[in-house]
């Protein structure tokens, strides 16, 4: 059988934040404290990207226009200390995420991940899962390389850290289309979240507080964005990823290439 040798998890909607809430919150309050209403679908259209970036779209979409760069920096800038005064309050590891770490680990699986998130706010959410069992080998974000998402250097300088490769040996697994617009250009494996990330956006028990109905409609919503962004595969949670990833090494096995 092929071997998977790393793989990279994303942070706030897959392996914490259930329902990626924080960067939405901070961003809606930081528009509206600037006078603009930022609603809930806005504030997810671009999640994944670094936070400037992310912070540029939403003023253009605003505005109608390209944004004025000194604006997008004194809005990052009032950004930076709304986002992590919230960040402890929703950085709580994700469900099923330390064990099924850890059972990668045991197959010989490194564990990396990438962000949009500063470092700063990555440092926070370091400590916050460690102390939660969650502790990946490597954790990078824009600043650590040229770009953010969906450029594929964070992946790159994963693989480069946590000495594996080849890269279509490795599988990149996050909750937004960036995430997998990353991990294509990379040369990776996919696995989209769709239950516990930002495509649905609601905490556990929000989501379990819906109608079966409305569950089903929201997962299958999510489900077929990620795969038309080019998912290889996509699972409900972390939790749910090792049966895909055996899937995948039967397929390298065979010499197929992501």
């Amino acid at each position: 059988m092929g071997r998977v040798t790393a793989v990279i998890l994303d942070w706030a909607g897959t392996t914490v934040d259930h329902g990626s809430l924080a960067p939405v919150r901070a961003l809606q309050k930081l528009f509206g404290g600037r006078g603009m209403a930022v609603t809930e679908e806005e504030a997810r259209r671009d999640m994944g990207v670094h936070k400037k970036d992310h912070i540029r779209a939403l003023l253009r979409a605003k505005t109608g226009t390209a944004p004025d760069e000194a604006e997008v920096e004194d809005l990052f800038a009032a950004f930076i200390p709304m986002q992590m005064d919230c960040l402890a309050d929703y950085s709580a590891v994700i469900p099923g995420v330390p064990e099924t770490v850890e059972r990668l680990r045991s197959r010989g699986v490194k564990i990396g991940s990438t962000t949009g998130y500063t470092r700063p706010m990555l440092d926070l959410l370091l400590a916050t899962a460690a102390a939660e069992g969650y502790r990946p080998d490597c954790a990078l974000c824009p600043e650590d390389t040229v770009a953010g998402r969906p450029w594929p250097w964070m992946c790159y300088m994963n693989a480069i850290h946590l000495r594996t490769y080849q890269m279509s040996t490795m599988v990149k697994i996050g909750d937004t289309i960036s995430d997998i617009e990353e991990g294509l250009n990379a040369g990776m494996w996919t696995i989209g979240i769709a239950r516990t990330g930002n495509m649905i956006g609601l905490t556990a028990e929000d989501f379990a507080a819906l109608p079966a109905g409305k569950q089903a409609a929201r997962l299958d919503t999510a489900r077929r964005k990620l795969n038309e962004a080019g998912a290889h595969y996509v699972a409900d949670a972390v939790a749910d990823c090792l049966p895909l990833i055996d899937r995948i090494e039967e397929r390298l096995a065979k010499g197929e290439r992501s």
